[in-house]
């Protein structure tokens, strides 16, 4: 009765988002594990994850099927179990993203192998999302688009010195150096990211170091963070525009690339944050202004986030090609994982549900830059 019931409530829900359990559209849900309603109905989103790691059931277009779940604000019918509420206190109670934790995702995420991440990304490596909307035939063309983007709105200029909080493999850097001729420097908590970084930009002004973006010092006539934002947490917004204007010269630029949401949230997605980003969170546009407040005048706030989903079944595709390479090096529980974390947050952009910003800043008082560019 139990198990029945639960199916019901399931079923109702999907049924609204246009879904069918055992139908024939390619967004349709297969279950294999009839104990999956009751583990959805307790564990909420955590559970929806959890049991498609473990193949209780499948959808043949995982990134359509989630594009209906979240027109249709399905997660909302889950929400209420237990431990959705002890996740939402703890974040609450704690700050998750305090300098001890901050190696947390880097270890993670960002240190599962740079050889995997290799075969998913252009050929910079770039970890965030491409800019399709100027033209952009693939990947590669999509993140050069970006950084060349990125330059112009901060007018970059040669012997410039940035400051690139949370630069990754330092694809940026490379390119502001290679490009523009800027001497970078730039910060992450991944030391598999700084390892390759500091060998792919070598011979370049550009220096790699493992960090905190907290522990940033120096003057730098640029500031940007492109990705980071995500992993700052609502309790650090304010800290993290603190530093990037106490080493921010006063006539210079700083940009922030994030993904963003259209709510105010104090926690990320259960699953996420379990699996995936460890301690992360996506900011608002109200907690971005509370944060810049005083420090910074808002120049430019420019929303792509559907080239996001380009990027995500672009970094997919890659996946799937390179798996035969890598499957003997990961377990099956990780690929399905990976392809969880990639469709369902291509779908998450497609639906409108979180966006993607670059967002310009300058201190008060300094002249407009022209950083209105599309």
């Amino acid at each position: 009765m139990k198990i029945n019931k639960s199916r019901q409530i399931v079923e109702d829900a999907l049924n609204h988002a246009g879904i069918t359990i055992g139908g024939a559209n390619p967004w349709d849900m297969q279950v294999h594990n009839e104990e999956l309603f009751d583990r959805v109905v307790r564990d909420g989103e955590l559970g929806v994850g959890e049991s498609y790691m473990d193949g209780w059931w499948d959808s043949p277009a995982l990134d359509q099927f989630f594009d209906r779940v979240f027109r249709a604000n399905l997660q909302q019918y889950f929400r209420d179990n237990w431990k959705a509420t002890m996740h939402l206190l703890k974040a609450r109670l704690l700050n998750l993203q305090k300098s001890e934790r901050a190696y947390t995702v880097g270890k993670q995420h960002y240190d599962v192998g740079n050889e995997l991440y290799r075969d998913m990304l252009d050929s910079r490596m770039a970890y965030t999302c491409g800019y399709w909307s100027g033209g952009a035939c693939d990947l590669d063309e999509a993140q050069e688009a970006k950084m060349e983007l990125i330059c112009r709105k901060i007018e970059l200029e040669p012997g410039m010195k940035v400051l690139d909080l949370g630069c990754g493999w330092g694809c940026f850097a490379r390119y502001a150096a290679e490009k523009y001729g800027a001497e970078v420097t730039g910060v992450t908590v991944s030391q598999q990211q700084v390892d390759l970084a500091n060998r792919m930009c070598e011979g370049l002004p550009v220096n790699i170091y493992l960090d905190d973006y907290r522990n940033a010092t120096g003057t730098y006539d640029r500031v940007v963070s492109i990705g980071m934002m995500e992993h700052v947490g609502y309790k650090n917004h304010r800290t993290h525009m603190e530093v990037a204007d106490r080493c921010l010269k006063d006539d210079g630029i700083a940009l922030m690339h994030t993904i963003g949401g259209n709510v105010s949230i104090t926690i990320g997605n259960p699953w996420t944050t379990t699996y995936i980003f460890p301690n992360s969170m996506l900011p608002s546009i109200a907690q971005l202004g509370a944060a810049m407040e005083d420090i910074f005048v808002m120049e430019d706030w420019h929303n792509f986030g559907p080239d996001y989903d380009k990027t995500l079944m672009a970094w997919h595709d890659n996946f799937e090609k390179s798996w035969p390479k890598h499957k003997n090096d990961y377990s099956d529980r990780f690929y399905r994982m990976w392809k969880f974390y990639l469709l369902s947050s291509a779908a998450a952009f497609r639906s409108r549900s979180i966006q993607l910003w670059q967002i310009v800043m300058t201190k008060p008082g300094r002249a407009q830059p022209d950083c209105r560019l599309k």
